[in-house]
C-alpha cells in the first residue's frame, strides 16, 4: 500500500472543519490537521496576501482520485490547491490507521 498527505487551503475556517469533516466521515482520509497559515501568491495578475486554512489530509495513493474530487465538489475557490505529496517512510503502526481508517 502506498501512502501520502494532500495539501488544500480554504478562505474560513468554517470551510476547513467543513472539508476536513466530510473527507473523514466519507473514509477518505484518516486524519485531516487544519491550522491558520498566511499566504502570499498571485492571481490574475495581482499579489496578494491573505488568511488561509491549510489542511494536512493523510489518506492513501487509491484513494487519492477521491480526495481530490470531493474538494473539486465542495470547495469554494474557482481553482483549489490540491497537491500530493507522497510518504515513502513512516512508522507500521501508523500507517496501518491510516490503511484501516481509509478503506471503504
Amino acid at each position: 500500500m502506498e501512502y501520502c498527505v494532500v495539501l488544500t487551503t480554504a478562505g474560513t475556517e468554517e470551510e476547513a472543519h467543513r472539508l476536513a469533516e466530510g473527507l473523514v466521515s466519507r473514509k477518505l482520509a484518516a486524519c485531516v490537521q487544519v491550522m491558520p497559515i498566511t499566504s502570499h501568491y498571485a492571481w490574475e495578475g495581482r499579489l496578494n496576501r491573505d488568511a488561509e486554512w491549510l489542511l494536512l489530509i493523510k489518506t492513501t495513493v487509491p484513494r487519492y482520485g477521491d480526495v481530490e474530487d470531493f474538494i473539486r465538489q465542495h470547495h469554494s475557490y474557482e481553482v483549489p490547491e490540491i497537491v500530493q505529496i507522497p510518504i515513502r517512510q513512516g512508522l507500521d503502526r501508523y500507517l496501518a490507521w491510516v490503511r484501516e481508517n481509509t478503506t471503504p
